[in-house]
């Protein structure tokens, strides 16, 4: 089977990087969070705001 060298790295890393908080999400996520607010860059929220774009929903009715 092949075996891709770059892929195997990415894997060594994140396993690396888990372990270095015992594996624990919630203080993985954290770091995750600090980095981000750290790093200067903008955040963009791709999640949709209620109100502005809301689909017209046909009724039977209205057919």
């Amino acid at each position: 089977m092949y075996q891709d060298v770059i892929v195997e790295e990415i894997h060594r890393i994140r396993e690396e990087y888990s372990r270095s908080f015992d594996h624990n999400l919630k203080a993985l996520f954290a770091d995750l969070q600090k980095q981000q607010a750290e790093s200067g860059r903008k955040v963009v929220n791709l999640s949709r705001k209620h109100g502005l774009t809301t689909p017209t929903q046909q009724t039977d009715e209205s057919r």
